[in-house]
């Protein structure tokens, strides 16, 4: 990045910062992979590794990937959470990298909840 030097600068900064922003923010579909140590060992980094493959695989461009620590469910790690845009936020546990291409075709493409690895979701 260029040093700024002026007060235009800034705000020529500021305005690229949101544009970026915005775009990230747009899409409302997200991939949430618990990374706390315990989701770490569990295998959480090849499980998310495999995420962002498969979302390449299929050119799924509107879904954001994100991570978060330990949320107190360890011995269902690896838990990969997925919230859709206008659907309620399902939780699956005890994910492998296996798991994934079905969470993603069968979830993420077609609506369809992968039952038999869910930890939590909203009661239907």
């Amino acid at each position: 990045m260029d040093k700024l030097k002026s007060l235009d600068d800034l705000k020529n900064l500021r305005e690229e910062a949101r544009k970026t922003t915005t775009t990230r923010q747009s899409t409302e579909n997200l991939i949430i992979v618990g990374m706390g140590t315990c989701g770490i060992s569990a295998g959480a980094r090849d499980v998310m590794n495999t995420i962002l493959e498969e979302l390449n695989k299929r050119d799924l461009s509107d879904v954001n990937v994100t991570q978060t620590g330990c949320i107190g469910m360890c011995e269902k790690e690896v838990l990969v959470d997925v919230k859709l845009k206008g659907k309620e936020r399902v939780s699956y546990g005890r994910v492998t990298p296996q798991d994934v291409s079905r969470i993603i075709a069968n979830h993420v493409i077609n609506g369809q909840i992968v039952e038999d690895l869910v930890v939590g979701k909203p009661e239907s």
